[in-house]
């Protein structure tokens, strides 16, 4: 068996080595994308989770925009956004964040948000309204949500369908041997159901997965089949990378050979399109992403 944990960590591979150089007109955009971002009292998962993506993406005028407040009811192991008590739902954040898309001029949105089990419906109501506002102020919009697992509740499933985003996003994260000391609060199973019943409610699905963290080769493979087996359409891997002394340990860093088999393993089980590279992020070229799944569907379909 192929363990990921047993590759060494002598220094910092250059693949996560990047310079980016931003020109003028790049860091004006990526400053106007910062100030109607905070005039608006938005959060972003870029912010908030440290994406190392941040500048470039918002070069390019796009952000992934977090809702439900900054304060996530959940305490896993890889992520850097803040556990803690949550604040109350902004109510002007549906109309805020519409409006934001508007100013932006963005044709395919990306709105996550924390996990909110303080709540009786998970934040599902709040999350709904949000995807109408953003379709109604910005009909041709494209919008794709990555969502908590909301308790693999179908009532609060059925709000997020009800609100018809295009593509419903849904992070498995790592493989189920780590679920227990990765992301505690979290089901392995309840993610799979939650994909596969959207899948079944005639959405695109896309999950994302996270290596580096102890997981084996043939664990992960076993999960791509579960996910390929669930209906999944698209899939991103990425590295992870520890956000601080107090998060999970890195237990390697995945070589470039790596996720290319993972990649080619992934789009044999029937996997639509797939995003694998250590820097790749489930909503980093999120437009991207499903433009190319979606030309692969219609050259399979001629």
């Amino acid at each position: 068996m192929l363990y990921m944990s047993n590759y060494s960590l002598p220094t910092v591979p250059s693949s996560l080595k990047v310079k980016l150089r931003l020109s003028t007109t790049e860091q004006l955009k990526a400053s106007k994308t910062r100030q109607i971002i905070e005039s608006k009292k938005l959060n972003t998962v870029c912010q908030e989770a440290a994406c190392p993506n941040l500048a470039h993406c918002w070069s390019e005028g796009t952000a992934t925009f977090m809702i439900l407040g900054k304060q996530c009811t959940r305490r896993c192991g890889f992520c850097n956004i803040k556990t803690g008590r949550p604040s109350p739902l902004d109510p002007q954040e549906p109309e805020n964040l519409a409006q934001a898309v508007f100013e932006m001029k963005l044709r395919h949105i990306v709105i996550t948000s924390v996990d909110r089990d303080d709540l009786k419906d998970c934040g599902s109501t709040h999350f709904a309204q949000v995807i109408k506002r953003v379709r109604e102020k910005n009909p041709l919009t494209r919008i794709e949500v990555l969502i908590p697992d909301f308790k693999a509740r179908i009532e609060n499933l059925e709000r997020i369908w009800q609100a018809g985003p295009e593509i419903i996003n849904h992070n498995i994260e790592t493989v189920p041997s780590l679920y227990r000391s990765i992301c505690p609060q979290s089901n392995y199973k309840n993610s799979l159901h939650v994909l596969e019943l959207s899948k079944q409610a005639k959405f695109i699905t896309k999950s994302g997965l996270i290596l580096g963290l102890g997981e084996s080769f043939e664990e992960c493979q076993e999960l791509i089949s579960d996910l390929a087996d669930s209906g999944v359409s698209i899939l991103t891997i990425g590295q992870y990378l520890r956000p601080s002394s107090k998060h999970s340990p890195l237990k390697a860093y995945i070589p470039l050979n790596q996720f290319a088999a993972l990649k080619e393993y992934a789009i044999d089980r029937g996997i639509g399109y797939v995003e694998s590279g250590p820097l790749v992020r489930s909503s980093y070229h999120a437009k991207e992403s499903f433009e190319n799944y979606y030309n692969q569907i219609k050259l399979a379909n001629k």
